[in-house]
């Protein structure tokens, strides 16, 4: 199936809608109105977009959601068809503190194109390309850092390592620091720091750890994009998740995917920001509109743009310059 370019551009504004409504929320201490404001203005930009759209990475199951729920239609109903994966705010608790991180983003493929992952965690390695063929997630934190400093002619002292700042990651944290690399913890928001590690004046190296997994299908949509280098294993707590996960089409709860493999296909990512972070800036208001930063990919050409963008209120029907609340 052909897809045509256009959407790259189709959904920076899908992404610049929800920023700019969850913008109004950060640091306000609400993270559930925040992820409200950005889910309904994403649903509402992806309905007018010309494709006959599936969500497969949403914000839950039906009865869960009251929009962009995992099997809810959007699009006008034309051609082509396509798979969505959406995480409207991802870094809720970010905005909330008005902390750096944030993002708005979302993923298109071709039908059946990405691993409908459950919502459960997933280990994750993500690099640019200079760790194809060089890093892998079956070895020791340590001897990966060892093999992409050696692959990048530098010393592990050099390499800027991002994990979540999570309980579960104490060891993994004193491993990195040990084997001599710089330790970024963040607390929330892997995509964009995943993403991070795969740009090459990010000053990130590698992420690695366990997120959720379907960030983690949107992390590979963009690594695609970019050429690098990620591996993701889904991390099964209990019985009750590897039975969700097989009545999602997962057959094989061992198996290591790729890039490829959790994003398929002919893929488009978008990515705006809400709040400033390594790889987009935070939307920025002034008196009768705003400005946004927001980062576009399509995996067929390789092309990224960074996109930024003067919003004027006045001049967008509809648009509630009034949001702040």
């Amino acid at each position: 199936m052909i897809m045509d370019r256009n959407l790259a551009l189709d959904l920076a504004r899908v992404t610049e809608a929800a920023a700019l409504d969850a913008g109004r929320w950060v640091g306000k201490g609400d993270k559930i109105s925040a992820d409200a404001a950005a889910t309904e203005a994403m649903r509402h930009a992806l309905d007018k977009m010309n494709i006959s759209g599936t969500v497969v990475i949403g914000e839950g199951e039906m009865d869960e959601a009251p929009m962009l729920y995992i099997g809810e239609k959007l699009g006008n109903g034309q051609a082509p068809e396509v798979d969505i994966a959406v995480d409207p705010l991802e870094g809720t608790t970010i905005c909330s503190k008005g902390t750096n991180g944030a993002i708005a983003t979302i993923a298109l493929a071709p039908r059946g194109g990405f691993l409908h992952a459950p919502d459960m965690y997933m280990h994750k390695l993500v690099t640019g390309p200079d760790g194809i063929g060089v890093v892998d997630i079956e070895a020791s934190a340590d001897e990966n850092i060892r093999r992409l400093a050696k692959a990048k002619n530098c010393q592990p002292r050099d390499l800027t390592i991002v994990v979540l700042d999570k309980e579960r990651h104490i060891g993994l944290i004193d491993t990195i620091r040990n084997a001599g690399a710089r330790c970024l913890l963040i607390p929330d928001g892997d995509v964009a720091a995943g993403i991070a590690a795969a740009v090459s004046d990010s000053g990130i190296d590698m992420m690695v750890g366990t997120g959720g997994a379907p960030e983690g299908v949107l992390t590979a949509a963009a690594i695609k994009c970019l050429g690098g280098f990620m591996q993701g294993q889904l991390d099964f707590r209990n019985d009750a998740e590897r039975t969700r996960a097989r009545q999602m089409g997962v057959d094989d709860f061992e198996r290591i995917y790729n890039a490829e493999e959790l994003a398929r296909g002919e893929v488009f990512f978008a990515a705006t920001g809400v709040t400033n972070g390594d790889l987009v800036r935070g939307v920025r208001y002034f008196s009768n509109g705003a400005k946004t930063h927001t980062v576009v990919m399509r995996s067929k050409s390789r092309t990224v743009r960074f996109i930024e963008t003067l919003h004027y209120f006045d001049h967008k029907p509809g648009f509630d310059s009034a949001l702040a609340v």
